[in-house]
């Protein structure tokens, strides 16, 4: 099976990349600028010709949350504009998308994990981009598998768990916002998770699915743990000190809890996410 995944400087599509190489009959083809270009149909059109897939994972997109209130537009090309182009290059192409979107499309007020069939309310721009992506790769093509991750991290790129070790290098006490939930994901594990849906893609299974890091946290917990695993391995740690969201004010706005339910994920496709403790000190020890 030949994969083709957009983003090829993004943490998922460098983790596929990764595994990979340990996954037998599979083949990763990870592409992006300047040769792929989300806002350019004959760019998309000539790598879909070239690569020949089998699948394409749409994992290209804008995720600059608190910059993307102030570049709507730029935001909306790339997470609507953009993925929709990629739907229909592989509807043309007669071979299913699995898209990547984001718990962000919530506005926080449930009161528990969000599933599937729970109201979309999304409170900045982001999350109403990715939404407006949702839509438009389900209407450009049936066979689309759209997956809502959360709170990303892994060995690669900048994310929330390079950062803390960064700043843990330089100093004692960092604070972090303790009163906003989720559920963190390890994109090692995500893309473990989409190569075994890319084995078992069937009708019926299509649809939209919540797929994240099982369990929920807060960013302060998560520091800690991030800052546990660290010191064990002899790395730099410091001391979190948990603030309100209040006292850290950004330019969007973001949901109180976005915790995410997989059972649907699980009990079609038969996959369990890993608790993220575990993965956390996975990445952590990796980055270590």
């Amino acid at each position: 099976m030949k994969i083709l995944v957009t983003g090829r400087t993004g943490q998922l599509a460098r983790c596929l990349a990764q595994i990979a190489w340990d996954a037998p009959g599979v083949e990763v083809v990870t592409v992006g600028r300047p040769q792929f270009d989300l806002l350019d149909a004959a760019s998309i059109a000539r790598t879909f010709l070239a690569v020949q897939p089998d699948l394409v994972v749409s994992a290209a997109a804008y995720t600059a949350v608190d910059k993307a209130e102030s570049e709507e537009e730029e935001a909306f090309a790339v997470n609507a504009t953009g993925a929709g182009l990629v739907a229909e290059a592989a509807f043309r192409h007669a071979i299913p998308i699995i898209h990547i979107s984001t718990d962000y499309v919530f506005n926080g007020d449930k009161g528990a994990p969000y599933e599937e069939r729970d109201p979309v309310d999304p409170l900045n721009v982001y999350g109403r981009t990715k939404l407006e992506g949702e839509f438009r790769v389900a209407s450009a093509n049936d066979r689309h598998v759209i997956l809502r991750t959360a709170w990303a991290y892994s060995p690669f790129g900048r994310n929330f768990v390079r950062t803390m070790l960064d700043l843990a290098a330089n100093r004692e006490h960092i604070n972090v916002v303790a009163d906003r939930f989720g559920s963190p994901t390890s994109m090692l594990d995500l893309g473990g998770a989409i190569l075994a849906a890319a084995r078992n893609l069937a009708p019926g299974k299509y649809g939209i699915y919540h797929l994240a890091g099982k369990g929920r946290t807060n960013w302060a917990d998560l520091a800690r743990e991030v800052m546990e695993a660290s010191r064990e391995l002899g790395g730099p740690h410091a001391e979190i000190v948990g603030i309100a969201a209040a006292d850290y004010p950004t330019p969007a706005v973001r949901p109180v809890d976005s915790s995410l339910s997989c059972a649907l994920f699980e009990r079609k496709f038969g996959w369990i996410m890993p608790n993220w403790h575990h993965s956390v000190r996975n990445v952590v020890e990796q980055l270590v």
